[in-house]
């Protein structure tokens, strides 16, 4: 079994990812996040935004709509460009991206294959209640643009100077023709961006764009990627996107293939000088220090949300034995782990021992992501926790009716150590932001 077909099976079973509309018989390339995955997604959405905003002065947020005017699409060149050539099997009729095949036979029935055609990625809605003067538009294909067309509302409504950044979290949308690998290409997924505006100076604008380079890549080492398993792909001239001056992926090694994570754009003053000509509206800055008039250069750092959920859990993913028995094990930086402890009663039977964990499960609750888990002997409920992430275990024995310490057991060292009740709050939020676990 390959590590996706692993992971998209504990993604289901643990409550991480869902197949969407699943009773229905699903809908292709589309996932809903269960339990667990709607914490790990949210940890690492409040992680990007911690870095990106909340820790520098200069970086703004904001939250842009979903459906824009179409007329965004058309200035931003999404009308026109954003397309792939499309093949279909004369045989099975299946659709293929032409880009994406190695050879010119349909690779499910070995058929003959059409001619491509252009097929727009866009997914098309329509607003209005009357049928024949609905307003046809888009879900957005990428949230970028929500935020150049504010560009002009940001600097009015803020202090923000060149350079400064708008960084934003949301949905966007793509007819994908082959969605797979998973949750890697999906039709409905969520990106983390940062759009940042500076002089329209090349040497200055690159030494930015090399900056937002750095930054990115240690953000992921934070989280806890190896350093070996990434790397920077830069776009040659014939693979650049067409706004851009320099574009540079960030990839993640999955199982002996490079895939894209994170994008790291000289986007020029494409967007701005776009907008501004279709739609009339003046969008240079006024530089007070110089006293110049000018469009800004941005260099964007574009990731998607569930691409690093994704490679979190194959980054994470271990297995080993434990006294004979085969443990799965997700070793998730213990600040993005979906539950940060959990806690036992020795015995599910003997109401003391109930009785004291439970006013410390409903202590630790309160100030951090706490599960309860009474099920089954401990050895199946360390394995239970270790297979969904948790890093800190712990249990209530007897000896913690006479002494008032628990046992707390590391999710990684499978090591174990007592810790007086009153000392344990702030031990484990400690050990939290250690990111690892030793003792």
């Amino acid at each position: 079994m390959s590590l996706l077909e692993k992971l998209t099976s504990l993604s289901k079973r643990r409550g991480f990812i869902y197949p969407n509309s699943e009773i229905y018989g699903g809908l292709s390339g589309i996932w809903d996040y269960g339990p667990l995955g709607a914490e790990l997604k949210r940890n690492i959405k409040n992680a990007f935004w911690e870095e990106m905003v909340q820790k520098n002065e200069n970086i703004f947020g904001i939250d842009a709509a979903i459906v824009m005017h179409p007329k965004v699409w058309e200035a931003s060149g999404h009308l026109e460009s954003f397309s792939d050539p499309l093949v279909e099997c004369k045989n099975c009729h299946h659709r293929f991206r032409a880009d994406h095949l190695k050879e010119n036979l349909c690779p499910d029935c070995k058929g003959e294959l059409t001619a491509p055609k252009k097929f727009n990625l866009l997914v098309e809605t329509y607003l209005g209640v009357v049928e024949g003067e609905k307003l046809k538009t888009y879900l957005r294909g990428e949230i970028t643009q929500g935020v150049h067309v504010n560009f002009k509302n940001i600097l009015n409504s803020s202090r923000a100077k060149i350079p400064f950044g708008v960084a934003q979290i949301g949905k966007a949308f793509r007819n994908e023709i082959t969605p797979g690998n998973f949750t890697f290409r999906s039709r409905e997924f969520e990106q983390m961006e940062l759009q940042f505006y500076v002089k329209p100076n090349l040497e200055e604008s690159f030494k930015w764009l090399d900056y937002w380079k750095e930054k990115r890549l240690n953000w992921y080492l934070n989280l806890g990627f190896k350093k070996e398993n990434l790397r920077f792909k830069e776009h040659q001239k014939d693979e650049l996107a067409h706004y851009a001056k320099a574009a540079f992926d960030l990839e993640y090694l999955l199982e002996g293939e490079w895939k894209e994570m994170e994008g790291i754009h000289h986007r020029g003053d494409w967007d701005l000088r776009r907008h501004s000509d279709f739609s009339g509206e003046d969008l240079t800055y006024f530089d007070d220090e110089t006293k110049e008039r000018y469009l800004p250069y941005i260099i964007e750092t574009s990731g998607g949300v569930d691409r690093v959920f994704l490679f979190l859990l194959a980054n994470a993913y271990f297995e080993d034995e434990i006294g004979g028995e085969k443990r799965i094990v997700l070793k998730l930086n213990p600040q993005l782990a979906p539950y940060k402890v959990a806690v036992f009663p020795l015995l599910a039977n003997k109401p003391q021992l109930i009785k004291l964990a439970r006013e410390i499960y409903k202590n630790l609750h309160n100030e951090m992501m706490t599960v309860w888990d009474d099920r089954g002997n401990i050895g199946k409920r360390y394995r239970f926790q270790d297979e969904i992430g948790t890093p800190f275990c712990v249990t209530v024995d007897f000896e913690s009716l006479e002494k008032n310490d628990v046992t707390v057991r590391s999710r990684d060292t499978t090591k174990q150590t007592r810790i007086k009740i009153n000392q344990l709050n702030t031990f484990l939020k400690d050990a939290i932001k250690k990111e690892t676990i030793d003792f």
